[in-house]
């Protein structure tokens, strides 16, 4: 490690920059559907519930990879393993312009999936190892902003592509991006970390951090049995299995419910339905600057991470007003507020897992907690396409608040404390 006089490097910050990249070009691909699902419903005759079936290719093909992915990235390391991702879900998203059936949409669905599940693992992987404790949440809540940013380019630029030259052509234009991102990667990044650029000094990197595992005996490594003896591991896997799926809810239906439900034209969708996801990407800087700035100003990281999850949880349950408001722009201003406090939630869990778990094992807890997400957000996908052709909305948007407040609770119940976990070391 570093000396104690080591000076932070910029080095860690274009690191940060491309990851930003990497998760915008990631959510941009994913948000491409969304967006176009209103055309290809109409188009290609499509129901909310054969809809609501193609993000549940998605989610399963994401539950499957998840350990998988983690694994990999715990092995091959960040540059090899994000490159290889990102190709991948790169050239399942091309595919789809090639779709013209529910099944067929659900198989590069599916790929998509595989591809696409590692990026966040890999990412927080890359933070832990770069980023001290003080600052760990707002580099989260920068990378996290990625994938908000991939929405807030999607909605204006997939919807011009759609009206100007039809939908596959969204699909075969942001399919290409993730190639070049891969090729800069791995150009830029080098593995292992922070001794090659002096990052940080060693006293700021363990202070508030998980215990580092380079440091220890190779045969104290965690492995996937020993992890799911902890449990901590069992409280972050529920925790992002109940927060989680409010933000693919509003990633996937939410062009959905402003033409059907608020009767929104595709020209205004594209003109508005930016708006919320550019407020998820300031709650998710706003989450990790805030618990960032409390532990600076002398808070424990528990106390910090804990005030902040909290009020994150206060904005989101916003959700449940949505139904009942009658004008559109009360609705969109409800839903900004809403996904501004579960983008905040994401960030500052993101900081969280690597307060708790050391960096060696980060990517598969990582993957455990995406399990959960993906495993819980595909039933709940499919259930919402049900629910919404034989019903309304109102019971979708009443989970969403009370989700994450369950969520809370878990993480004062079963996680208990933000700290690095005894059973880790």
């Amino acid at each position: 490690m570093p000396s104690e006089q080591a000076v932070a490097s910029p080095f860690r910050w274009r690191v940060l920059a491309l990851l930003f990249f990497s998760i915008t070009i990631n959510l941009l691909d994913r948000q491409v559907l969304s967006v176009a699902a209103p055309v290809l419903r109409d188009t290609l005759g499509i129901s909310a519930t054969g809809y609501g079936k193609i993000v549940f290719a998605f989610m399963l093909g994401m539950a499957l990879t998840q350990l998988p992915a983690g694994m990999i990235l715990d092995r091959w390391g960040p540059r090899r393993g994000l490159a290889a991702m990102c190709g991948w879900w790169s050239a399942a998203n091309l595919l789809h312009a090639f779709a013209r059936t529910v099944p067929q949409f659900a198989v590069f669905r599916f790929l998509l999936g595989m591809g696409e599940c590692g990026n966040y693992s890999g990412g927080l992987k890359v933070i832990t190892r770069w980023f001290p404790a003080r600052e760990r949440a707002l580099a989260a809540g920068i990378f996290n902003s990625g994938s908000l940013a991939g929405p807030i380019i999607a909605v204006p630029l997939v919807t011009w592509l759609m009206l100007r030259f039809g939908w596959p052509t969204a699909f075969l234009l942001t399919g290409s991006l993730g190639f070049l991102w891969a090729v800069a990667w791995g150009r830029v990044y080098r593995d292992p970390g922070p001794a090659s650029h002096l990052p940080v000094s060693s006293s700021q990197f363990q202070v508030g951090s998980a215990p580092d595992l380079n440091l220890e005996p190779r045969n104290l490594e965690l492995t996937l049995g020993r992890l799911f003896r902890i449990r901590q591991t069992w409280g972050v896997f529920l925790v992002r299995a109940l927060a989680g799926p409010v933000s693919q809810f509003y990633w996937y239906w939410l062009p959905e419910y402003l033409k059907r439900e608020r009767h929104l034209s595709l020209e205004m969708i594209g003109l508005l339905a930016w708006i919320p996801y550019f407020c998820g990407g300031v709650g998710n800087l706003a989450g990790g600057w805030f618990s960032s700035h409390l532990i600076r100003r002398g808070w424990g990281v528990d106390a910090a991470r804990k005030l902040t999850f909290g009020l994150a949880v206060l904005l989101t349950a916003t959700s449940g007003l949505i139904p009942f408001v009658s004008s559109a722009t009360a609705a969109m201003a409800l839903i900004c507020t809403a996904v501004l406090g579960i983008n905040a939630f994401a960030s500052t869990f993101m900081a969280s897992l690597a307060d708790i778990f050391p960096e060696r094992a980060v990517a598969r807890v990582a993957g455990i907690t995406g399990l959960g997400d993906s495993s819980m957000s595909m039933f709940l996908m499919l259930a919402t396409g049900a629910i919404v052709d034989r019903f309304s909305y109102l019971p979708i948007f009443i989970s969403a608040a009370c989700a994450p407040m369950l969520a809370l609770a878990v993480i004062f119940l079963v996680v208990r404390r933000v700290e690095p976990c005894l059973g880790a070391q």
